[in-house]
């Protein structure tokens, strides 16, 4: 997608979602804009490798365990064949889990034998084929496809009700004692469509306005 046309998207997004939740709205106020940026045309491949290294970690250590993948492959990421080709023992040194490297293994197969679309291939399908689709992946859940979802094909009506800092950022812009659950989030952000993706980049930039610049989470900078 267009450069210009994305950040036209994006303020149709904002300002829709300040009319509709005013405590959203504060939240907005503060940023003035979306930054949500997606990798255009990066291949499913590549975004569940990167999604899959960042299941329960924190930004900076997923950055260091990328760039020690990297360095076996001339500073690029691994195809499915090169991938195939290292060691557990190699990625394990990369910084992996042994479940991760097993996880890691069996998405480079199912890339190889047709089971992971192609970029263009997932422009096609729809938010849920693709959700039934790539959950059939061992280490792949919900979450890990929501993130490609948003990040890389630009869909713009995810709302991950399981992500902890998602349900964070929803306590503190309604000032609540605790996180609501996620079938609840789900129900209280059913509003926000066609926009939830956008919204939970908010939530998430209502968790880090909190924080020092250094410790924000480095997609929603």
């Amino acid at each position: 997608m267009l450069a210009e046309k994305w950040q036209k998207k994006m303020q149709e997004a904002t300002d829709f979602l300040s009319l509709v939740d005013k405590d959203l709205a504060l939240v907005i106020q503060k940023e003035k804009n979306c930054r949500l940026q997606i990798k255009e045309k990066q291949e499913p491949y590549f975004a569940l490798l990167e999604a899959i290294a960042g299941q329960q970690l924190h930004a900076k250590a997923v950055t260091a365990i990328l760039n020690r993948l990297k360095l076996f492959n001339n500073g690029h990421f691994p195809n499915p064949k090169q991938l195939l080709a290292y060691s557990d023992t190699e990625l394990r040194a990369c910084g992996f889990s042994f479940r991760k490297v097993a996880s890691l293994k069996q998405l480079a197969v199912a890339t190889i034998e047709g089971r992971v679309p192609s970029y263009y291939h997932a422009q096609t399908m729809s938010d849920q084929a693709l959700i039934d689709l790539l959950t059939q992946l061992p280490g792949v859940g919900i979450w890990t496809v929501e993130m490609v979802l948003i990040f890389t094909l630009g869909r713009l009506d995810i709302m991950p009700v399981h992500d902890f800092g998602i349900r964070e950022g929803w306590k503190i812009c309604k000032q609540l004692s605790e996180q609501p659950k996620p079938k609840e989030l789900k129900e209280k952000t059913a509003s926000w469509s066609p926009y939830r993706s956008v919204g939970a980049w908010f939530l998430w930039r209502a968790v880090d306005q909190k924080k020092p610049k250094e410790k924000q989470n480095p997609l929603t900078l």
